[in-house]
This record gives C-alpha cells, sequence and structure tokens, in this order.
C-alpha cells in the first residue's frame, strides 16, 4: 500500500481503510441514508466488503496517493464514518467526499474530517481546485458545503444508474 498520512484534527483521527475495517464498512454502505444519498454499492457481504476495499479505497491510494479514510473518534476509537479525495473517471477535478453513520451525524465530525482534507489536498498533494458531488435534497451536505466555502457551479443530468447530482467547486489557497 502507498504510504499514506494520517490526518489529526481535535477530536478525529483520519487513517487508511484496512481489510479489518470491512464489518464497519459493510454497516455504513448499506445505512438507509447512504443508500439514499450516496447509492448503493452492492456490498452484502463481509467479502463484498473486503473487495470494497481492495477495489476502491486501496486500489486508490496506489493509483494517487490519496483516497477514502477511515473516521475514528479519539475519545472512545470508534470508526464512525469515512472521508477523503477521490478521483473518478467522469469528473476532471478530485472530488471531496465523506459519509458518517448515523450515530454521527450532527455533531460537526463531517466538517472537521472536511477541513482536514481541504488542508492535505492543498498541502500535500498540491491541488488547486477541488469538487464535491451532492444529491439535490443532502441539504446537511450542502450547508456543510457552502460553510467551507465551496459553490454551486452546475447540475450534473442523471444517467443510468446515477441520480442527478449538484456540483459544488471550491478554488484552494496557493
Amino acid at each position: 500500500m502507498a504510504d499514506i498520512a494520517v490526518l489529526d484534527t481535535p477530536r478525529l483521527r483520519l487513517r487508511p481503510i484496512v481489510p479489518g475495517d470491512a464489518a464497519f464498512l459493510l454497516g455504513l454502505l448499506n445505512e438507509p441514508a447512504f443508500l439514499r444519498q450516496i447509492g448503493d454499492r452492492g456490498v452484502r457481504t463481509q467479502g463484498d466488503a473486503e473487495r470494497y476495499i481492495a477495489d476502491g479505497p486501496a486500489a486508490s491510494y496506489q493509483r494517487f496517493g490519496f483516497g477514502l479514510l477511515l473516521i475514528e473518534r479519539k475519545a472512545d476509537g470508534a470508526a464512525i464514518g469515512i472521508a477523503g479525495l477521490l478521483k473518478r473517471a467522469h469528473l476532471d477535478d478530485v472530488d471531496l467526499g465523506y459519509a458518517l453513520t448515523a450515530s454521527a451525524c450532527g455533531q460537526g465530525y463531517a466538517g472537521e474530517a472536511a477541513r482536514a482534507l481541504l488542508e492535505q489536498a492543498r498541502e500535500v498533494h498540491g491541488l488547486a481546485r477541488l469538487i464535491a458531488i451532492v444529491m439535490p435534497d443532502n441539504s446537511a451536505s450542502l450547508r456543510l458545503l457552502q460553510r467551507l466555502g465551496f459553490a454551486y457551479e452546475r447540475t450534473l443530468p442523471a444517467q443510468q444508474a446515477q441520480p442527478t447530482l449538484h456540483l459544488y467547486g471550491i478554488a484552494l489557497p496557493a
């Protein structure tokens, strides 16, 4: 695996996702809010979750030097979500993505993780711009993106299994 930095914030640790995280991901990727707001990743078994890690985060670490990270709460070490920088084939820019367990929502964790990732994108990866894609009715995510300084740019039309999404962008200061 590529050497992926661990990010520490006051309350969180963001670290590379490893095969031992498969049980947590199996649960997160099947939570109703994840399925509704992000989409069905077809992960139904422990083996599916292990393949998801190998084909998703681990492959991204190798190819790009970044990817989804596991969010752990420092206070108790509990895994509470995922967040990271994603290079999607159908988008020109690197995408900021995040998802939390239902029990971790509404406590500022997504914003804390996202701010650490914005800093990493600029300082470590030298990115001048990031985007974020979001379902038009995901009001919590839309509010967070606006607080982080992202601005609406355009609507991505629905295609095959992908619903209509809004694309937001932010220029990262040099």
